[in-house]
């Protein structure tokens, strides 16, 4: 266990502008913080979080890296994904996985790698409350299991909890896994690369389609009770899914 304060708090409630620096902010237990622009339930990514050591080490002032809390006199061996933060409120978060350096922040260092794992962690809440600059902070290190850093594994993760009878879609991935756009194309990728035991016949793409690199994926679903619905596309015959009717609600990894 090991103690530390909160310096600086930042919030972002527009796309394309700056973080605001706050006296206190509202967390929401699996959402983030209230009135942020990246909150959401299903997303790993709802928090960031960064010690002061670390901005000071790379001489990058306080909101610049985007985030969202500065700890202060925090132990560098308890700061580490998997780690809880309890703030003085009782509100909580659940760290999950690094910040990965990007063009966002490039600007401000010689190299994205001297970088690597100083950006931040990202978190998640686990409990709600109000929190302020000032407040103290108990990290326990280790509470969670840390996420992997590895997209991949951490989609494998994702497919593997999807239950029986239930579909996600591509766009849902991408939110759960906590990865940008960009990713879409790599997808079929991670299809075919996923292990033959994995149920990737329940995912779908971002329409509600089938998807041709899945193997006998309209029996499979249709297997599961799930209804394949028959239409047409300028390539011929399609099937689709309803996400509504049989989309997976807690498509989150955490």
């Amino acid at each position: 266990m090991n103690r530390s304060f909160v310096q600086h708090l930042f919030i972002k409630q527009e796309r394309k502008k700056p973080l605001l620096a706050s006296a206190r902010l509202k967390l929401l237990q699996g959402y983030g913080i209230e009135g942020n622009i990246n909150s959401d339930r299903h997303s790993p990514r709802q928090v960031l979080v960064v010690a002061r050591e670390d901005l000071n080490q790379l001489s990058i002032a306080p909101g610049e890296l985007r985030e969202n809390i500065v700890l202060n006199e925090i132990d560098s061996t308890a700061f580490k994904p998997g780690a809880k933060l309890v703030f003085s409120s009782g509100a909580k978060i659940r760290l999950t996985f690094y910040c990965e350096p990007c063009k966002r922040v490039a600007h401000l260092v010689d190299s994205l790698k001297s970088i690597e794992h100083k950006r931040g962690i990202l978190g998640v809440v686990v409990k709600e409350g109000k929190i302020a600059t000032g407040d103290r902070v108990v990290v326990y290190p280790s509470y969670f299991p840390a996420l992997s850093e590895i997209p991949y594994e951490r989609f494998l993760e994702l497919v593997n909890k999807i239950p029986a009878g239930k579909v996600i879609s591509y766009k849902q991935i991408i939110k759960s896994i906590g990865v940008d756009k960009s990713y879409y194309r790599v997808m079929p990728l991670y299809l075919k690369k996923a292990p033959s035991n994995y149920p990737i016949h329940r995912i779908l793409d971002s329409q509600g389609h089938t998807i041709s690199h899945i193997p006998n994926h309209r029996e499979k679903l249709e297997a599961e009770e799930i209804k394949v619905i028959l239409g047409q596309s300028p390539q011929g015959n399609s099937y689709s899914v309803s996400l509504k009717n049989y989309g997976w609600q807690n498509y989150n990894i955490c």
